[in-house]
């Protein structure tokens, strides 16, 4: 056992959209998270584990982005966040480029000042705004709260990952691997691509429906030969008229997030896939605690 391997878990947070997931898969340098640029992308917590056989193993939470919570999924949402900043080793805050501190950010500093985690404070696409700017908003932040580091960032770009990497690693205990090596992530094959067809969907629908979706994977099964696996998995949102919106004309709007989904579906599993998708209509999902655990989302987790 290498003495100077040190493990730990981080979470990052931030508002929704701030590009956190965009960040976690810069990081680990594969494509867990799914990206969207719609609010509320990611549900649930999804481990990711960064290892570096010399220095240490890093396990990733992404939680659901801390927002002020409009329903059931929304409070869900919120507690699963807030629970997470007191069980991590490091707390990684993503914000936009701004002097500006919004309401959103001051209910985050309020949440951060009753915990002891050391805070490392991202600022996130630094390549949309002037160089000389930055300094500036580093000086704004830096006054409202005591950040054990403050680093500028671009995920989209790739700017500073390796600072975020060593800043992390400065903070964590000495200890053992969690996880093999290889391992990337802890989520199972399934909620990945049902996560997969949700994040297809949220590109390819209008801003209206998004929200409203969730994805069952309803079976998984390789064929006995192994060269190809079956998926079936049900789209369900919360309208009738939504329904009709997310089949398309013949078919064409399923038949586009279907295939998008499979692309992506047979990197990820490196066999062939066949998907076939429903949809169902199961109004008022997203206030139903029955449904919300039915979908994944549990809190215990």
């Amino acid at each position: 056992m290498n003495e100077q391997f040190k493990s730990g878990f981080v979470t990052i947070i931030g508002r929704p959209n701030v590009g956190k997931s965009t960040l976690m898969n810069r990081l680990i340098g594969q494509k867990i998270a799914i990206t969207s640029n719609k609010p509320q992308t990611t549900r649930n917590r999804i481990q990711t584990v960064y290892t570096d056989v010399e220095k240490g193993q890093i396990v990733f939470l992404d939680t659901p982005g801390i927002h002020k919570a409009k329903n059931k999924l929304g409070e869900y949402m919120v507690n699963v966040a807030e629970k997470t900043l007191n069980e991590v080793d490091v707390v990684l805050w993503l914000v936009e480029p701004t002097d500006y501190i919004g309401a959103g950010e001051q209910h985050i500093i309020e949440q951060l000042k009753k915990i002891k985690t050391p805070v490392i404070l991202i600022i996130n696409k630094v390549d949309t705004v002037d160089r000389e700017k930055v300094f500036s908003y580093i000086d704004v932040y830096r006054k409202v709260y005591d950040f054990a580091e403050i680093i500028p960032t671009s995920a989209l770009r790739g700017q500073n990952m390796d600072d975020v990497i060593d800043s992390i690693f400065k903070y964590l205990p000495y200890g053992p691997m969690f996880y093999d090596e290889d391992t990337i992530t802890d989520q199972p094959e399934r909620a990945i691509c049902a996560e997969i067809i949700r994040e297809k969907a949220l590109h390819a629908l209008n801003d209206e429906i998004p929200h409203g979706i969730a994805v069952a994977i309803d079976q998984m099964k390789e064929r006995k030969d192994g060269a190809l696996i079956d998926i079936d998995a049900t789209i369900v949102c919360e309208r009738d008229s939504h329904k009709g919106i997310i089949i398309g004309k013949q078919g064409s709007m399923l038949k586009k997030i279907g295939s998008n989904a499979r692309y992506e579906m047979e990197r990820l599993l490196d066999t062939r896939v066949n998907l076939k998708l429903w949809v169902k209509v199961k109004k008022d999902w997203r206030d139903s605690d029955f449904l919300i655990k039915n979908f994944g989302y549990r809190e215990d987790e």
